[in-house]
């Protein structure tokens, strides 16, 4: 079976059991009046050598089926699940991961997430990560993808403990850009908040209008549909290291490195998500040796 022919299959299959997140004429009508409220909390506990999934608790359609463990002992991997696959104006997900000290985690997720057209209704997504001392959280989803006419909201919240260590990645795009839509209407705005011993040390907010003079600035978006961040906390690379990730190729678009304090942020910005992945999955597999003390190992599902 081919990738494509995989992820129609695992599409299809929900799309009949969920047949209220489709894009339809109905599913947009009905959010005018309700929407589907979905909750999933996840915690990880360190049990001698093994991180396991110790609490696994989800109301509504997001869920967890099955903790794996491709690499050994830890990290413990687990596939986010929306079997809807998409979101309608008046639709709310909140997704909450607590790592326990000494654990480690790798959380994500078996296709693109859709931001579906609005009647008006506006659809919110809440993700909150806390990670503990000593225990390390990678939080690599795959892409959004905001449809023209959306209304969306989107919070990420992460909370860091002592020397706690993250790595993390958020990639937006704003339209269908494989079916050439534009995002010409709707709205977005996304959050970011990182917390470190309780300090802020990094808050971003962007609203996005759909046919906004922002998309064109170059001051802004410069006309590019794709755009994302990559957080890295942990041991800072030096010199020499840092140099060798600014030099990792991007296939398409334009990336960059910004160290902070206790923080590396990359950026993309381009007009593809594959290739934003690419150059992250490329940063991720370059960085996590020194970072968490452990070789890459991409999750299965990123080769379906």
């Amino acid at each position: 079976m081919s990738a494509g022919d995989a992820r129609g299959r695992w599409s299809s299959m929900h799309a009949a059991v969920y047949p209220r997140a489709m894009n339809t004429p109905q599913a947009m009508a009905s959010s005018r009046d309700s929407g589907w409220t979905a909750r999933l909390e996840l915690g990880f506990e360190r049990r001698a050598a093994r991180t396991e999934l110790v609490h696994r608790r989800h109301i509504g359609p997001l869920v967890v089926q099955k903790a794996l463990h491709p690499e050994g002992d830890s990290p413990c991997h687990a596939i986010v699940l929306h079997p809807p696959s998409g979101l309608v104006g008046g639709d709310s997900l909140a997704l909450e991961v607590t790592v326990a000290a000494g654990a480690a985690a790798l959380l994500t997720t078996p296709g693109a997430s859709k931001w579906y057209r609005s009647l008006g209704a506006t659809a919110d997504s809440t993700t909150d990560l806390r990670v503990a001392p000593g225990a390390a959280l990678e939080y690599l989803p795959r892409e959004a993808i905001v449809y023209d006419g959306a209304e969306a909201r989107a919070d990420l919240r992460i909370e860091l403990s002592g020397d706690a260590r993250l790595m993390a990645w958020d990639v937006w795009c704003l339209g269908r850009t494989h079916a050439g839509e534009r995002f010409d209407t709707g709205r977005l705005e996304t959050r970011v908040l990182l917390r470190i011993e309780g300090r802020e040390v990094l808050y971003e907010r962007a609203v996005i209008d759909g046919g906004s003079e922002l998309l064109r600035r170059s001051a802004a978006l410069a006309g590019a549909p794709v755009y994302g961040t990559m957080l890295c906390v942990g041991p800072p690379p030096d010199a020499a290291e840092l140099a060798l990730c600014r030099a990792l190729p991007v296939r398409e678009g334009r990336g960059a490195l910004t160290v902070l304090p206790r923080v590396l942020c990359a950026r993309y910005l381009g007009h593809s998500s594959e290739a934003a992945h690419e150059w992250f999955t490329a940063l991720w597999s370059r960085l996590r040796p020194m970072m968490l003390g452990r070789v890459a190992v991409p999750p299965r599902i990123w080769a379906v």
